[in-house]
């Protein structure tokens, strides 16, 4: 196989690895429900395979479900589940649609019945009712995007902003009981932070939250800073919670599909946590170090990269992690690095990620691209697509982070 076919295989594998199917049922099939009535609410980016796998499971013990995700997510109907698809990484009107279905879902739920609450990452922007107006809501999620604040940030903001966040859909889920089934997106797997914590206790402070808006300095009506020094619910009396799946699983199966083709892994981290083109820059380096080796290798790095906006071009995280790689490995044989998204988007995009070998570089100057003036404008998807240097995979149906892998091939 050729050094890409190696890539396309590694991206395939270790997503068909980390499906949350399996990680769904194991959580439920034997579980010992009461005798009330069973309702199923399921939000993120893989909102529909988790719900189709529960309701599978389920089976005439459901009540009612709904789904909220990204466009396109939904892949068919689901038995007594209503299905929605909402803006992200920017909320819209069918996210606050979305939220009062299943509020108002929730409050049909009485003391002997119990809620099975889906979560994925993305959750944030896809379930939310606002606490002040959508417009300037849509405006702070903007702000917060276009300034680098990491997901922590950002979900510590939200989360004071809403009716289901930090917490808030599981105490209106009081007094039926709740118990939630979690796939990490978040390093670390902070479960308060993951989806914005609709129903786990805030373990952020208010003081936290001004800190952060006066570090990037967003601009906030009174009411959105009276919103921030509002604090949130730190306990929850009626929740269980579960994770499924996180970022170093996504690691470990990606790790073992390169030894499978033959390269020797080595994982770096599983919580890499910096600007997306310096990651890239990193991983060029690591390529180059070790370019005298004889042996294939394979370095990984699991976690989620951030953008600074400085242009209005069009690209996503990965993409831009593999554009800065691309000149630090220019010229160098057997030598890829690539990075993509297991949800399958990367950003606003139709790419999970990107990928760049030694010839990229070389390539885009021959077309008169300056990879420097791309980077600049945030335009690393058009850069790729010139070179075929875009990871397209569809939707996934699971958000488990992202890895960023360097291959020596010999």
């Amino acid at each position: 196989m050729t050094l890409r076919e190696d890539v396309e295989q590694i991206v395939k594998k270790s997503i068909q690895a980390v499906l949350p199917d399996e990680a769904v049922r194991k959580a439920l099939t034997g579980r010992k429900f009461g005798r009330g009535k069973l309702y199923m609410v399921s939000v993120g980016k893989a909102g529909w395979q988790m719900a189709k796998t529960a309701a599978d499971i389920l089976g005439d013990r459901l009540e009612a479900g709904l789904v909220v995700t990204k466009y396109g997510h939904v892949k068919g109907d689901i038995p007594r589940t209503k299905c929605f698809e909402a803006g992200h990484p920017v909320p819209d009107e069918n996210s606050f649609l979305a939220a009062q279905a299943a509020l108002a879902q929730a409050e049909k739920a009485g003391a002997e019945d119990e809620v099975v609450f889906l979560l994925s990452g993305g959750g944030s922007a896809l379930f939310e009712k606002p606490l002040l107006s959508g417009e300037e809501l849509r405006d702070i999620t903007e702000q917060l995007l276009a300034c680098g604040a990491d997901i922590v940030e950002m979900n510590t903001i939200r989360k004071r902003l809403s009716a289901v966040k930090g917490g808030r859909f599981a105490l209106a889920c009081e007094p039926a009981r709740v118990f939630s089934i979690v796939l990490s997106d978040i390093l670390g797997d902070p479960l308060d932070m993951i989806a914005s914590g609709p129903a786990y206790p805030d373990a952020s402070t208010c003081e936290e939250a001004v800190r952060i808006a006066e570090k990037y300095r967003l601009h906030l009506t009174d009411e959105a800073w009276a919103l921030l020094k509002k604090e949130t619910p730190k306990t929850l009396s009626n929740v269980e919670t579960q994770i499924t799946g996180s970022v170093s699983g996504l690691c470990r199966a990606a790790a073992r599909v390169c030894g499978e083709i033959g390269y020797e892994p080595v994982i770096l981290t599983d919580r890499l946590s910096c600007e997306a083109r310096e990651a890239g820059r990193f991983m060029g380096a690591i390529a180059k170090t070790w370019q005298h080796t004889e042996k294939s290798l394979a370095f990984l790095a699991g976690g989620e990269t951030v953008v600074r906006l400085s242009g209005k071009g069009k690209g996503g995280r990965n993409q831009e992690l593999a554009l800065a790689a691309a000149r630090e490995i220019a010229g160098l044989t057997g030598t890829a690095v690539f990075s993509f998204g297991s949800d399958g988007t990367d950003g606003p995009t139709d790419a999970a990620g990107g990928y760049c070998d030694g010839h990229t570089a070389e390539a885009l100057a021959a077309a008169g691209v300056s990879i420097y003036d791309v980077l600049q404008d945030n335009d690393s998807y058009h850069a790729l697509k010139r070179t075929g240097g875009l990871l397209v995979t569809g939707a996934t149906g699971t958000n488990v982070n992202d890895v960023a892998v360097a291959l020596i091939r010999r």
